[in-house]
């Protein structure tokens, strides 16, 4: 259902006069949602299909050097959690850099963490 749908804006607060989007990606209702490629510092808000702040954070900075982050909706506030993904993670929505919203599938890294491989389901309707 539509009203079930919100939209998840991140930010890079450092770029530019007033920031740059990183990413607007539409999904259905989630506390939490992980971002490939984040920058050091992002800014994060969730609106509802109707454009209205349902949470909001500035400013979450990097917890660590890793290729995703967790943020999690916590009320009407947001956190950050960079991670290498696990078995836990599969299955959770993905969000890219412009916004392209897909489903964690599979994930590998090496030991010494030097690379990763990595699948994301993507399914559109027009609906």
């Amino acid at each position: 259902m539509a009203s079930d749908l919100e939209y998840w804006e991140i930010w890079y607060p450092r770029a530019a006069a007033t920031g740059m989007l990183i990413a607007r990606g539409q999904l259905e209702r989630t506390d939490m949602i992980l971002l490939h490629s984040a920058p050091e510092i992002v800014t994060v808000e969730i609106s509802d299909n109707e454009g209205r702040r349902v949470a909001y954070q500035a400013d979450l900075e990097r917890t660590q050097d890793s290729p995703m982050c967790r943020l999690r909706r916590e009320g009407g506030s947001i956190s950050r959690e960079d991670i290498w993904p696990g078995n836990d993670d599969l299955e959770s929505p993905v969000i890219l850099p412009g916004g392209e919203v897909g489903i964690l599938k599979s994930w590998w890294n090496a030991k010494d963490r030097t690379e990763w491989r990595w699948q994301v389901e993507f399914c559109n309707s027009r609906r």
